[in-house]
């Protein structure tokens, strides 16, 4: 039996603390060979996405960094998590409502949402991979791609 993986708290700051340096660098690196400007809000909101285990909003990310940033703008977080997303660091996150929110893990996973409170939690499991190809087999489509979300209360609603 496979046994489902969460994205625990702890889990998530051992492995942030010990990659965040070098996942940052490398990331920076990746939009220098796009011939992207690195500014110090690029560095600020690429440095937030990494750090963060949430998966924000622009808005969300505006708030976190206005006060060090003052000059900056929700619109400028947008362009930077765009410029970001065109160059494979992040993915966009759309559930219906009106903000998009954004994920700095872009393996494949799956995610968790809490129907009260909104909070997105990452979930890994390995035993969907294949729910493509049979897809695919069984009714003739050209797959792309599959999305999967789970709803229900975070251990913070119960």
């Amino acid at each position: 039996m496979i046994l489902p993986v969460v994205n625990s708290k702890k889990v998530g700051i051992v492995m942030k603390m010990m990659d965040a340096d070098k996942i940052y660098n490398e990331s920076i690196e990746t939009l220098k060979e796009t011939g992207v400007r690195i500014t110090p809000q690029r560095k600020a909101v690429l440095n937030y996405m990494i750090q963060s285990d949430e998966h924000p909003t622009a808005d969300d990310i505006f708030k976190a960094l206005s006060s060090e940033y003052p000059n900056m703008s929700v619109a400028t977080v947008y362009n930077n998590l765009k410029l970001f997303k065109e160059t494979g660091l992040v993915k966009e996150l759309t559930y219906g409502d009106a903000s998009s929110r954004f994920d700095f893990v872009t393996d494949t996973h799956y995610h968790i949402i809490c129907s009260e409170c909104g909070k997105i939690t990452d979930f890994h499991y390995p035993g969907l991979n294949e729910v493509e190809q049979l897809a695919g087999a069984v009714t003739e489509y050209d797959v792309s791609h599959h999305r999967l979300e789970i709803y229900g209360l975070c251990p913070d609603c119960r």
